[in-house]
């Protein structure tokens, strides 16, 4: 009976630590989806390559292409995709904070395809588009590096779609959200809100990737510098 118990408990432990074991590689799994990403990206056919669009009309641009693809016999063989990358901005304006997408790159449009005389074709003949970046005949295609640095925006637009649909969502990605500002260093503004509510104070210094702001507020006849945020101060 000992024996048997010693070899169940051996089992249970052993269980155990697959259990834990997994759950750890589980988690690993999931701390990373930029990783996983970018294995997709290089598993998928093709190269990348950058092709110069129109000015705002980046939008118009790939739905041109994608039909012209469509349209044109076989071209789905060796042009496989088109992106244009968004973003979400903070966009702040009047001391109003408000999230707003727009295009990561403008002016350019990425296609994934095998580069020949006909898929240089269909692309360079396309409405809106312009040519492509580099050499016009013989363009160079980006690297994985460089491709997955430009896309890598289009992994949180999918798990934003995969969550609205009641998906499992993937792990959150947290990066740091860009901001329009209107803002300029030695502009006065109007605290709105916290210990330094209704003073004025003089921007010193802007910091887009966290959404502060330096400003220097006068106290007791000296200046003191105050973290706020962009949504905390006014113009006046």
């Amino acid at each position: 009976m000992e024996e048997v118990a010693e070899e169940t408990a051996a089992e249970v432990t052993e269980e155990v630590t697959d259990a834990a074991e997994a759950d750890d590689s589980e988690e690993t799994s999931e701390e990373d989806p930029y990783e996983a990403f970018k294995k997709d990206l290089a598993s998928r056919p093709g190269r990348w390559y950058v092709v110069h669009a129109y000015s705002t009309m980046e939008k118009r641009a790939k739905s041109n292409l994608e039909n012209r693809i469509q349209s044109i016999h076989g071209a789905s063989n060796y042009v496989y995709e088109v992106q244009v990358p968004m973003e979400e901005v903070a966009d702040m304006k009047g001391g109003q904070r408000k999230m707003v997408s727009r295009v990561r790159y403008p002016g350019y449009v990425l296609v994934r395809m095998d580069l020949n005389e006909d898929s240089w074709s269909v692309v360079r003949h396309t409405p809106n588009v312009t040519g492509f970046v580099g050499n016009a005949h013989n363009p160079t295609p980006l690297t994985l590096k460089e491709a997955f640095e430009m896309l890598k925006t289009t992994v949180q637009v999918q798990e934003t779609a995969a969550a609205s649909k009641g998906g499992k969502q993937a792990p959150a990605v947290r990066t740091p959200i860009p901001f329009d500002i209107d803002f300029t260093i030695g502009e006065v503004v109007t605290i709105k809100e916290g210990s330094f509510e209704t003073l004025p104070g003089t921007i010193s210094e802007i910091k887009p990737e966290s959404g502060k702001l330096t400003v220097l507020v006068s106290l007791f006849g000296r200046e003191t510098p105050v973290e706020l945020g962009f949504d905390q101060v006014t113009k006046l």
